[in-house]
């Protein structure tokens, strides 16, 4: 069969393909209840267009899924969202978004496989999303953070308050976060690593 130029497979975009200065890439897993902004924070983030699984909601999640809060959601994410930042020109880490509802949670086996650690995405309307989500982590030993997705007329809460309705020991950091936004989705990626460093350095000394 013969090919014409219309034909031909496309290569990797330029700014897709990691530099050759890269010696060390970490696998971040970010993960929360159902509309709470794991996609959106991958896209805000990642250097690279983003991959992402999402499909239109249809009938069959009714009574499956809990669209409580989130009504104008009309898209949900089936398996995963991918993307990468570089920290600088010789780390880079990997972004692995979870899907929210409880029928995919299956997925997140694969997911969690090598993950140095995770962001807990939540949304103050429904802080109940999070607790499956905080638990499971919690039975895996995946050190994580909290970040506190900005949404319109989501109560605010007093850090102290928010840390014991999540049930969240003292040494776990809560931030502040907007998804949509690139320098705020990358400093509370910043967060997770200089806790993970943190718990690292107690490691050492004990």
């Amino acid at each position: 069969m013969d090919f014409n130029s219309s034909d031909a497979v496309a290569g990797p975009r330029s700014e897709d393909i990691l530099p050759s200065s890269v010696s060390t890439a970490v696998k971040v897993v970010i993960v929360g209840g159902f509309g709470v902004g794991k996609t959106t924070l991958v896209g805000s983030v990642s250097e690279i267009r983003p991959l992402t699984t999402e499909e239109t909601m249809t009938q069959a999640g009714v009574g499956v899924d809990d669209p409580t809060g989130v009504p104008r959601k009309s898209e949900t994410t089936v398996a995963m969202d991918f993307g990468r930042i570089s920290i600088n020109s010789e780390l880079v880490l990997y972004l692995f978004g979870t899907p929210g509802q409880q029928r995919f949670w299956f997925l997140w086996n694969g997911l969690f496989e090598g993950a140095l650690g995770a962001v807990v995405l939540v949304d103050t309307r429904r802080l109940e999303v999070s607790f499956d989500v905080i638990g499971r982590l919690e039975e895996r030993g995946v050190p994580f953070v909290v970040a506190i997705n900005t949404f319109p007329e989501a109560p605010g809460y007093p850090l102290e308050e928010l840390r014991a309705a999540l049930d969240l020991p003292d040494d776990v950091p809560i931030v502040g976060c907007d998804a949509r936004k690139r320098d705020s989705s990358r400093d509370v990626l910043m967060a997770l690593m200089r806790y993970l460093y943190s718990l690292a350095v107690k490691t050492e000394a004990s």
